[in-house]
């Protein structure tokens, strides 16, 4: 594969250029920049620029409100609602957070539901910016269906992502955030764009028998990661990010879309925690000393170590050249 080194700096033009170009406002294109230069810098590239044409595809078929205005509206003390006025997700988001985070500073413990919005990215960067508030985050959405539930051969499931945030103080957040399929779909497809198998048990053909070759599991189904106990973990996401926001479950999201590449409308559901409030003024220095213990075991990685590093490396960042044309392109 050839490739090309891009700065975060040429990264974010690039990226800012093509989305207003196909119809965002300066308010969308710059906060979807902000989500895509954060892949990039942090090395989770199958949700940077390798999105970038599915988001464009939803724009050109006008499933997607690039000028989306997202209302916040809290209809409790510890309930915080975002409509997202079907625009993307990462908007609504930066409105909604700080929303949801001061009303678990004051209460304890604050849920969101957001609904009418198009999900398309990673979801450490919300659980991280409620981390960053002192608070324990976790978020999750659903997606089209294409994970089978353990036993079966029929996706129901979209891969299901849960991401979990805890604070410390002065130093990174302890974060992850892992599809509840074997693998991540755009893990899948940059396999595929790639030429490399995939690990055993990523997923079945369309015949339904296990296969390594990401392109037939493309056309058949992932399967959840740990068999039932992933696919537990998914139908509870299905469950947060649908039925407790009242959005769509994955499978009507797949009756309801256009089909053009880009992402369904849905929901997300997020959940922030006063450690504080529940714990005490101790609560850090506390668990600093499980985290301390983690650390001495050899070959352990607290999650979202390897992310922070890239965060911090000033080097450039190294794309597929065959995508970074087909973007310039789309921007005209």
């Amino acid at each position: 594969m050839k490739t090309v080194d891009l700065s975060i700096e040429e990264i974010g033009s690039l990226a800012r250029d093509v989305f207003r170009a196909n119809g965002c406002d300066s308010a969308n294109a710059d906060a979807l920049v902000r989500t895509i230069v954060g892949a990039e810098r942090d090395g989770s590239h199958s949700h940077g620029l390798f999105r970038v044409p599915g988001y464009v595809a939803s724009l050109r078929s006008g499933k997607v409100n690039g000028q989306a205005r997202p209302r916040v509206v809290a209809t409790t003390p510890a309930i915080i609602k975002v409509h997202g006025d079907d625009g993307y997700a990462p908007l609504a988001i930066e409105r909604g957070i700080p929303a949801l985070t001061q009303a678990a500073k004051q209460i304890g413990i604050a849920a969101m539901a957001m609904t009418h919005v198009h999900h398309f990215a990673a979801l450490w960067p919300e659980t991280e910016a409620i981390a960053a508030e002192g608070l324990i985050g976790l978020a999750c959405v659903s997606y089209l269906p294409c994970m089978a539930p353990a036993g079966g051969r029929s996706a129901l499931f979209g891969t299901n992502p849960i991401s979990f945030a805890w604070p410390r103080p002065g130093k990174d957040p302890v974060v992850f955030d892992m599809a509840t399929a074997a693998m991540a779909m755009g893990e899948v497809q940059l396999a595929a764009r790639g030429g490399r198998d995939v690990p055993p048990g990523t997923g079945l053909d369309a015949n339904g028998d296990v296969s390594t070759d990401p392109n037939a599991i493309l056309k058949g189904v992932l399967l959840p990661f740990g068999g039932y106990k992933g696919s537990a973990i998914a139908l509870m996401v299905e469950l947060l990010a649908a039925g407790a926001v009242g959005e769509r479950f994955s499978f009507e999201a797949a009756e309801a879309d256009v089909k053009d590449g880009g992402p369904p409308r849905g929901g997300e559901f997020m959940l922030a925690i006063s450690p504080e409030l529940l714990a005490g003024s101790d609560w850090a220095a506390h668990s600093e000393l499980f985290f301390e213990r983690f650390e001495r075991i050899e070959g352990a990685r607290l999650p979202g170590l390897r992310r922070h590093r890239n965060r911090r490396a000033g080097a450039m960042r190294r794309v597929d050249a065959d995508l970074i044309a087909r973007i310039r392109a789309l921007a005209g």
